[in-house]
């Protein structure tokens, strides 16, 4: 689930069975969040943690609860909450509805999601119609345009992390995971320095050229890199001018 999608509930990754390691148990989690939030189900996990479904118990609304733990050595669910903090009141983002401690857990809650786009074309035989592609391609890139605008790189752009709402906004495509996020301009307005040999951020299959090769957050790469890995390539003859476009206005 790349980093904690909301969409249909895949098996988590399973490790060695050949007994403890004598590491400590790892805390329950908690049953409720904040004193209005009870946590339901597990429905996924990933580097960060965990998610699960929830309640708002004041008014019945669904969410989604991300939690990790607090002694996590390198931490990403307070990065992730502050750039999503940030990037409130924009269509497609998901609303934080709070963020804090609970116990050895930090948690975060957030809008409760539909079915991820890789499970949407999943579910239909991996065959999108044309107005299809141009329906959700175009929403895609005004998702990324917007966090472009707030100084903002994502660094896992996939199908796994792009999510359809649910009820009225079934019709809406959010984007979501901002552990990874970067901005990559300072605190004066100056774009961050140009670096070489860093590790790959993101996930390798949809990284751009210039991750693999290890430089660092250059939005340009970033830009080319929806051409040519992270947009399917059932998009392209459709978007590529918008594509282009945007990589015009960013660098």
């Amino acid at each position: 689930m790349g980093g904690g999608g909301q969409g249909i509930p895949r098996a988590a990754n399973h490790h060695c069975h050949g007994g403890s390691n004598g590491s400590a148990q790892t805390p329950s989690p908690p049953t409720v969040v904040n004193k209005v939030y009870r946590v339901g189900r597990k429905i996924g996990s990933g580097s960060f943690g965990s998610l699960y479904d929830g309640v708002d118990v004041r008014d019945g609304r669904e969410v989604a609860i991300k939690l990790e733990l607090a002694s996590t050595k390198h931490p990403q669910l307070i990065y992730e909450a502050k750039i999503i903090r940030l990037l409130q009141g924009g269509v497609g983002v998901p609303v934080c509805y709070h963020y804090g401690d609970e116990g050895e857990w930090h948690v975060m809650v957030i809008d409760r999601l539909g079915h991820s786009l890789e499970d949407l074309f999943n579910l239909c035989k991996r065959n999108f119609s044309v107005e299809t592609v141009l329906h959700l391609g175009i929403q895609m890139l005004d998702r990324i345009e917007y966090i472009h605008k707030h100084h903002c790189i994502h660094r896992d752009i996939k199908p796994d992390n792009f999510l359809v709402g649910r009820g009225e906004n079934a019709n809406v495509v959010y984007l979501i995971d901002f552990g990874l996020a970067k901005k990559f301009r300072d605190h004066s307005g100056r774009h961050i320095v140009y670096k070489e040999g860093k590790n790959l951020t993101g996930t390798a299959r949809y990284a751009s050229l210039a991750t693999h090769l290890g430089t660092h957050a250059c939005i340009h790469a970033y830009s080319h890199a929806y051409i040519h890995a992270h947009i399917p390539v059932y998009m392209l003859a459709h978007i590529e001018m918008r594509i282009h476009k945007l990589v015009c206005i960013y660098t």
